[in-house]
């Protein structure tokens, strides 16, 4: 359940092995603050957690319950926040987005991850090479774990952006063949994503102002770095939605073009057909009175008048732009 516990000590790592019950002990040091990772806890094996760092009930529900949206709220003097991480199978065009809920205090990081996307080890191992700025505190931590859940953003946008072209060639090519599957399979992994990414922003506005409890001023360059990175991401979520419901319509509109082209083939070989079919039922009433069946050139001269009236009016389509 516990993946990792640390205590650190002005920006480095106590070393050897410690129990949750020792770290937090020792965490009430001024200088120090413990950080617990946890994944997929359950309520029984989250409760030592809440009790020991005071965590509210609510926050604890909903990291423990999962699903939540992208957000930061106030408990008391701690911050309790939700982040998306995000990552792009391109053979699926599928986005697949897994959850992380923080508690923050003043001397406590408690980090509970679901799902096997973006495991924090690798944030952990480089933020305790730079012990300057760990020293900053659980801040730091966040602020860590924010950079990476936003900058794994990026190469997606780039892979959404690859496959929004090939949709886009797709339908402006002759043999493109109908991608309206393909449109609104991306277009719901974009919006899923949008929202990820899009309720990120209120938080780190927060943060970047310094409007929370926890002193976030030290950090305030780092913060704003990750909010123009997210603002940037956000913004080609933006353009990546509004240009494939402009796709969408464009193949829509291909696809209507399509079909009366289609219409109009048919309908202009049933008028070609239709005059043979009419001269040869009016001979094939069986009327006595034709002189016409008494000529001798009678039946090769009805092949030529319909064979000359198909050919006129097969030129006349193809002049119209109907064949």
């Amino acid at each position: 359940m516990i993946v990792d516990c640390g205590l650190y000590r002005q920006g480095r790592r106590a070393e050897g092995e410690m129990s949750l019950g020792e770290a937090f002990e020792r965490s009430k040091d001024p200088e120090s603050f413990v950080w617990v990772g946890l994944h997929d806890p359950t309520h029984e094996e989250f409760e030592d957690v809440r009790q020991r760092f005071k965590l509210h009930e609510l926050a604890v529900e909903d990291a423990i319950m999962a699903h939540q949206r992208p957000k930061l709220e106030v408990y008391d003097h701690s911050l309790f926040v939700v982040l998306k991480p995000a990552s792009y199978d391109d053979e699926t065009d599928q986005i697949s987005l897994g959850e992380i809920m923080m508690f923050i205090g003043e001397r406590f990081v408690v980090a509970v991850r679901h799902g096997e996307l973006s495991p924090l080890t690798s944030v952990r191992e480089r933020l305790e090479a730079q012990p300057k700025l760990l020293r900053r505190g659980p801040i730091a931590v966040l602020y860590a774990v924010l950079d990476r859940v936003v900058d794994d953003y990026i190469p997606i946008v780039r892979d959404i952006d690859r496959d929004v072209q090939q949709v886009e060639e797709d339908v402006f090519t002759v043999d493109g063949g109908n991608p309206t599957e393909r449109i609104y399979r991306l277009k719901r992994q974009v919006l899923g994503f949008h929202q990820a990414i899009a309720g990120l922003m209120e938080p780190l506005d927060l943060l970047t102002r310094n409007r929370v409890p926890l002193d976030t001023e030290p950090l305030a360059k780092y913060l704003r770095d990750v909010a123009d990175h997210a603002r940037h991401v956000n913004e080609q979520v933006d353009t990546q939605r509004d240009l494939l419901t402009s796709i969408l319509h464009a193949n829509l509109a291909q696809v209507g073009v399509r079909q009366n082209e289609d219409a109009r083939r048919i309908s202009a070989w049933v008028a070609i057909a239709a005059v043979p079919t009419m001269i040869a039922g009016l001979y094939g009433m069986n009327f006595e009175h034709m002189p016409e069946l008494d000529w001798r050139w009678g039946y090769p001269a009805i092949l030529l008048v319909m064979a000359g009236i198909c050919i006129a009016l097969f030129r006349a389509f193809r002049r119209s732009g109907w064949l």
